[in-house]
């Protein structure tokens, strides 16, 4: 196997798949990256077995070489040292060798590197998804999709489902839920004939899987397609393979945490709230979620306050645009209410409350695409 290939190129697809490959696997050849060289240009492979990712670098597109010199063929090289090799290279080209002994040699400029490679036969074939369960999305929409929720899935194993995004589809609306049963993080987008046909209701995708994704995609207007079948999902575009196991369980029924009715409704600054709120948690950080406390008052003034016995504490008065409703003091976490206000991307937020010890929503002002619920923290 032989050719030459563009240094930037290469390196954005080996950082793509590295994203996969992981030194803890137990299948010892996983631990490298499968490179194959075809006439119509390069491909590399990354695997975990729970995820795996394709990047193709294709020999010439829009008029631009991209690879030549193309002898076909295929190795796997030592993930540990190859990215750092093509990183540091002099040069804006590198020729990559292998000969018949698993040899590869990477030169570049005046540099030479020699490599044991292995053998790519013993590679894993990677699953070809053939479904017709399949719809596109554009990749900007599944980036919102991925930001406005991963952040909520659980980071505890005792629940190993609720450390996944629940995909579901209902009434031609794709939605993504993440909960970690403290907080609830919810998307929607309307989807019309794109998905009349799917069998599948609802899947988890582990949020690794999801943030791994959310990095590798560049924000276009371009389309990405997503197959699901019954234990694996797969995100294709042009020159991208992504795969990914799905959690096995039954997704908690999330719907009925979310009240019908409010007691408190408010409509407030998005970014304002936001920054009292990152005030008020800087002197409650001793306990892990910096409890503040939000308290109604008159003339639809809000304060927001924090205290702390051993460090002190802060008080600080916000003007909401209305506020209707019985009066209110309720805390929760800072870091919970950051986190749920920073994905939102109107300037007024709508915020309902149903009493001091009931969950509260978030809503965008005008969008109901867009929900996030938050259980209040009990500090008596």
């Amino acid at each position: 196997m032989k050719f030459t290939i563009q240094r930037d190129q290469l390196m954005d697809s080996v950082q793509d798949v590295m994203k996969a490959i992981s030194s803890r696997t137990t299948i010892p050849i996983l631990t490298g990256m499968k490179v194959e060289a075809t006439e119509y240009g390069v491909k590399l492979t990354g695997s975990d077995s729970d995820v795996s990712i394709e990047s193709f670098i294709p020999k010439e597109e829009d008029g631009i070489v991209y690879v030549e010199n193309i002898r076909p063929g295929s190795i796997v090289l030592q993930a540990k040292y190859f990215p750092d090799i093509v990183r540091k290279l002099p040069q804006q080209t590198v020729e990559l060798e292998v000969d018949d002994h698993l040899n590869v040699s990477i030169r570049s400029g005046s540099a030479e590197f020699h490599l044991n490679g292995q053998d790519a036969e013993e590679y894993p074939q990677l699953p070809q998804l053939k479904t017709e369960q399949s719809f596109e999305v554009p990749i900007d929409l599944l980036k919102d999709l991925i930001r406005q929720t991963v952040f909520a899935v659980s980071t505890s194993e005792t629940r190993p489902i609720l450390t996944g995004v629940n995909m579901m589809v209902e009434n031609e609306d794709l939605y993504f839920v993440a909960t970690d049963s403290h907080r609830l993080a919810s998307r929607k987008i309307p989807m019309q004939d794109q998905i009349q046909n799917m069998s599948f209701q609802n899947v988890v995708i582990p949020g690794k899987s999801l943030t791994e994704l959310n990095k590798i995609l560049d924000d276009s207007q371009e389309t990405i397609e997503i197959s699901v079948t019954e234990n694996q999902i797969l995100f294709r575009t042009q020159h991208l393979y992504f795969l990914s196991r799905l959690l096995d369980g039954n997704y908690p029924e999330t719907s009925r945490l979310i009240p019908d009715q409010s007691k408190t409704i408010m409509q407030i600054d998005t970014k304002e709230l936001l920054q009292s709120i990152d005030r008020a948690s800087l002197l409650a950080k001793e306990n892990r979620n910096s409890v503040v406390k939000l308290t109604t008052k008159s003339d639809n003034h809000i304060e927001i306050s924090s205290n702390s016995p051993e460090v002190g504490k802060v008080v600080e008065e916000v003007t909401s645009e209305s506020l209707e409703g019985e009066e209110l003091k309720i805390s929760f976490s800072a870091k919970y209410m950051m986190d749920a206000l920073k994905v939102i991307d109107t300037e007024k937020v709508n915020i309902q409350f149903t009493g001091a010890m009931r969950p509260f929503l978030i809503r965008p002002i005008d969008n109901d695409q867009i929900l996030q619920l938050i259980l209040p923290v009990r500090t008596y």
